[in-house]
């Protein structure tokens, strides 16, 4: 940062609380930043943001330059891929100047939107917006006549939704709205509504209801959901002939199913819930198609007969593979995609069904598969409304490739391009560089984490502005990584990490990337054990009782990278957010001399504190991620790890933490009270700076330009430390 010496940071002031569990005292100074309507919390808080304003004040032209560079990448007006669905033709545009996106349709034939029809503005996110400083489209869905929408949106952050209805057919929005709703969708009938609504203190979706959309008042309670750990979600089969509701938690789901033309019917349930069992449902002709985890961790796909669903009844068409993960599949009448994940890529497989030649047989057979090009991308289906189709639309991207949409012709095998995001400002993709490679994790953490485990690494750097340039001249400009590493040390390296949740880390183009990129940074993204990036086993490895696995992954990775010659040992930042932030807090408290510095969004540091609190958001869902901390082992474990009860007295990178004040996923008092703490026991000089957002929630400012300004300041602090 600035030779000039740093103002002197705020010191939260200090009122002792102690938890007593397991033979075990957890202290606690901070706990009273919990106390969200306490003006001294307010005033705390802005004291840190003034604090951080002040620090990163040398920094001002840089953050501006890095805003106006990443806004010369962006097609600021555009509009996307129209889609079809019935009579109309869907798509969403941007204007120069605005900060949201409209969303519009016109009525058109099967090839396109009519020229000549007039565009409907469904929903302009702009003018529902207006003096608001947070504004987020939640679900939407639109009755199969196209004349009823049903849309949620949030004005505060806390990913609390109110439901509107609008008539279409004249443009009103209707007076009567709900609170707290979560997922909607319309029967058959063009005028019945389900939707699902949360509990007041767990936040989660517990409730179905049905009402009629001009009557929303009038709706009726049709179900509810009491175990905690589970979530409701209601949505419609792609033929539109059922409604589905899945009940699902973490490791376990239920579906029911209503014919969608019998909308005051009872559900019926598909497979009873059973610890572990997670499956999810479509149907075509007459036959339930279910992914089912229930002979294998990484799914098979059976059928039943609509009439008798039961498990005694399931046909096998895929089987289950250990080294291929199902997840997901795209039905439609001809054929689906088996959308799958393997060596922590993604797969689009085709198969077709046998018959007549149109598609009424339910048999099917495998007939090929989309071919990618690189050795580090993201593929999935696109939207894909119509179910009688012989196209399907998929999404690709690399860390090189824009993201682009293509129509893959079932008949004849071929991938059209559709459109692929224009980045103004001279990008050229041969400039960079894209690879990928596996390193060696170290001893596992329990029965579930042999050594030896191979993690899989992408990475993207600009090759003129790379150590290595000389060795990697006559490599294509996508290539694999050479046995001895690129080059010699001297890059500036980062590296992001997530590992929670079998989520798997998506390998996408950002055009905000490019900043770090053509100022010589490496970039890596660490594809570690508790995502999902090599199927479910992969994610049962870094959780509950082998959770640690994330974090020593994480190290590995780091160092093989620097090891390998991809940055310089002295340059090496980190970032991660949410889960990902707590990767970052541990980490950092495992290896501080391995950062020189540590962006953290939203980090989920305070782990003890929050999942011994049952009456926080999620923390109850929770349990099936990290344990219960209210049975010894669990808590032991998770104790020797938790960030905030394991700083210690050290030298710590310099850190960047940020935080939402409505963040209703991870409250914004964990890294407050982080931060606090931290102050107290580092034995540095290097910068430890709080930003809060103090009109946003979880994903940070909702405007895009808004959101670009909070880049340019994470990478300003960035480049500052890795000294460029």
């Amino acid at each position: 940062m600035s030779q000039n010496p740093l103002p002197s940071p705020p010191v939260a002031r200090k009122v002792h609380t102690e938890t007593r569990l397991h033979g075990v005292v957890l202290a606690d100074d901070y706990a009273w930043l919990r106390d969200k309507e306490n003006p001294d919390v307010t005033a705390y808080l802005e004291a840190e943001n003034a604090y951080a304003e002040a620090v990163i004040a040398p920094l001002a032209g840089l953050r501006e330059e890095l805003y106006q560079e990443m806004l010369s990448h962006v097609k600021q007006t555009d509009v996307s891929v129209p889609y079809r669905d019935g009579a109309w033709w869907y798509y969403t545009r941007t204007e120069e100047g605005l900060q949201y996106g409209i969303h519009c349709r016109k009525q058109g034939l099967l090839a396109g939107p009519d020229a000549e029809a007039a565009e409907e503005v469904l929903l302009d996110g702009n003018e529902l917006a207006k003096g608001r400083s947070f504004f987020a489209i939640g679900d939407t869905d639109i009755t199969d006549d196209g004349r009823w929408l049903a849309y949620t949106t949030d004005t505060k952050g806390f990913r609390q939704y109110t439901l509107r209805i609008k008539d279409l057919a004249t443009g009103e929005t209707l007076a009567g709205e709900v609170e707290r709703v979560g997922s909607v969708v319309w029967a058959a009938d063009n005028r019945t509504l389900f939707y699902t609504v949360e509990d007041e203190q767990q936040k989660r979706q517990f409730q179905l209801w049905r009402g009629c959309a001009e009557q929303l008042s009038e709706a009726v309670f049709v179900f509810q959901d009491d175990d905690e750990r589970f979530n409701l979600a209601a949505g419609r089969t792609r033929d539109g002939k059922y409604i589905v509701l899945e009940s699902g938690s973490h490791t376990t789901t239920e579906c029911r199913v209503l014919a969608a033309d019998d909308a005051t019917g009872n559900f019926t349930v598909i497979a009873p819930r059973e610890e572990e069992h997670e499956y999810s449902v479509d149907h075509r002709n007459g036959l339930w198609f279910i992914r089912t985890n229930d002979r294998g961790r990484n799914f098979r796909l059976v059928t039943a007969p609509v009439a008798t669903p039961g498990r005694e009844h399931w046909t096998e068409r895929i089987a289950h593979r250990d080294a291929v993960m199902l997840e997901d599949v795209d039905l439609f009448a001809g054929f689906f995609i088996a959308c799958e994940r393997e060596d922590g890529l993604p797969r689009l497989r085709l198969w077709k069904f046998a018959g007549d030649g149109t598609g009424i047989g339910n048999g099917a057979v495998p007939a090929g598969e989309i071919a990618f090009p690189e050795p580090a991308y993201s593929a999935q289906p696109h939207i894909n409304r119509i179910f009688e189709t012989t196209t399907f639309r998929y999404s690709y991207q690399s860390l090189v490739t824009p993201s682009s949409v293509y129509e893959y012709d079932v008949t004849t095998g071929a991938s059209t391009l559709l459109k692929q995001l224009e980045i103004p400002g001279g990008f050229d993709r041969t400039q960079y560089a894209s690879e990928r490679i596996h390193v060696t994790a170290p001893g596992g953490d329990g029965a579930k984490a042999p050594a030896g485990i191979e993690i899989p690494v992408s990475i993207v750097y600009r090759r003129d502005k790379f150590a290595g340039k000389d060795r990697s001249a006559t490599r294509s400009a996508i290539s694999q990584v050479p046995e001895s590493g690129p080059g010699a040390p001297g890059n500036p390296l980062y590296v992001y990490g997530y590992g929670s949740y079998g989520y798997s880390l998506p390998i996408g183009f950002s055009s905000n990337r490019l900043s770090l990129l053509d100022r010589g940074v490496v970039m890596a993204y660490a594809h570690i054990r508790g995502g999902g990036d090599l199927g479910k086993p992969w994610h049962d490895a870094g959780k509950m009782l082998v959770k640690r696995n994330t974090f020593t992954d994480f190290i590995a990775c780091v160092e093989h990278l620097i090891a390998a010659g991809y940055g310089d040992p002295k340059r090496v930042a980190a970032e991660g957010g949410s889960a990902g932030g707590l990767l970052m807090g541990a980490v950092v408290n495992m290896r501080p001399e391995l950062f020189r510095a540590v962006v953290s969004h939203v980090p989920f540091v305070d782990v003890m504190n929050t999942m011994l609190d049952a009456s926080l958001p999620l923390t109850v869902p929770e349990y099936e991620e990290w344990g219960d901390p209210n049975q010894e082992e669990y808590f032991r474990y998770m104790l020797s790890y938790s960030p905030y009860d394991n700083l210690r007295a050290a030298s710590y990178p310099a850190m960047l933490v940020k935080t939402s004040l409505h963040d209703s996923q991870v409250m914004y008092w964990e890294p407050a009270k982080y931060v606090a703490r931290l102050r107290t026991l580092k034995r540095d000089s290097n910068p430890l700076l709080l930003v809060t957002n103090m009109q946003a929630g979880h994903g940070g400012a909702s405007g895009r330009y808004d959101y670009l300004k909070e880049i340019a300041l994470d990478y300003a602090f960035l480049l500052r430390e890795l000294g460029i």
